[in-house]
């Protein structure tokens, strides 16, 4: 067993980090700020203002039910504190905000066994291997060894990449030219287990949730998988490109379906407006946001804190 608790970081490092992250987060920020605008236009609470509300948040990507969720929660704290200046609603609505997503803020467990098996799956182009990169680095940070899996046997490009953070990181890539990507992560659980190593990340191939065939394959993989450890895998986590917006929602429901998933990596945000959508994955189907990526750098991942996203929305 071995602890995967990452350092706490130091007051300069997590203020660096805030200031990033509102950078990162300022095209959504700025869809939100429309929002907020709605309560200075509307100085009563009214239907006009519920109303102007409702559509800002939608342009904001929120979604339709995680938008009826957060105006019933405004309605409830202005009927509760007998609030009358729309103004006053600005707060209660960061706050709502903040609750619903904080159900998916999950740090992983202390403790897991060694391997520790991680399954990352995602539709191409969501930065699936670039995030197998971010990850290596930072489970490396933390004193763990990491071996990767190229489990992408479709994608030559795919395997070339892995192996070429393998190499910027120093360790062990286990691929092989075509042939069975269940078959390649088998034997990389087997090598790890053989080496001791902590970390294992495995990389699959991109597929749509609607290719019914290449679900159907990424199933076989983990129940292969399980062949090798009983217990694995351990996380099971969709790569999301937060560009992807409400769609976001479809790709969570089924891959879940598929995978019975155990986290979400959301990266991208920083190029896009459509942040809000995390707020309808928290009220439709919610599952853990293990990491978000604000950037390119290895250290633009970092795991998911809501009051802190939150807060960078809003500032």
């Amino acid at each position: 067993m071995f602890s995967l608790g990452s350092k706490k970081p130091d007051d300069g490092a997590a203020s660096d980090w805030k200031s990033r992250l509102k950078r990162g987060l300022s095209l959504t920020g700025e869809r939100l700020k429309k929002v907020a605008g709605v309560f200075r236009a509307h100085p009563k609470i009214d239907e006009a203002l519920y109303e102007a509300l409702e559509s800002q948040l939608l342009a904001a990507d929120v979604g339709v039910q995680a938008t009826t969720h957060l105006i019933d929660s405004l309605r409830k704290s202005a009927r509760d504190k007998r609030l009358e200046d729309g103004a006053q609603l600005e707060a209660e609505l960061k706050a709502a905000i903040g609750a619903l997503l904080a159900p998916l803020e999950k740090p992983l467990p202390a403790e897991w066994p060694r391997p520790f098996v991680i399954l990352l799956a995602g539709v191409n182009g969501a930065g699936k291997t670039t995030t197998i990169g971010k990850l290596t680095r930072l489970f490396q940070s933390q004193g763990r060894t990491v071996l990767l899996a190229a489990g992408d046997t479709f994608r030559a490009a795919a395997r070339e990449q892995l192996q070429s953070w393998g190499e910027r990181h120093g360790v062990t890539v286990v691929s092989q030219h075509g042939g069975d990507s269940a078959a390649v992560i088998f034997d990389a659980i087997q090598s790890a287990r053989a080496k001791g190593i902590d970390v294992v990340l495995a990389d699959t191939a991109g597929r749509l949730p609607t290719q019914a065939n290449l679900m159907e394959e990424i199933r076989k993989v983990k129940r292969v998988i399980a062949k090798a450890d009983a217990s694995a895998p351990h996380e099971t986590w969709l790569v999301l490109d937060a560009n992807t917006g409400q769609n976001a929602v479809a790709q969570v429901k089924a891959f879940d379906a598929a995978l019975a998933l155990t986290g979400l990596i959301v990266t991208k945000l920083d190029g896009t407006a459509k942040g809000g959508a995390l707020a309808a994955i928290a009220r439709e189907h919610p599952v853990p946001i293990r990491f978000i990526g604000i950037g390119e750098k290895p250290d633009d991942l970092r795991p998911f804190a809501a009051t802190d996203f939150v807060d960078a929305l809003f500032e």
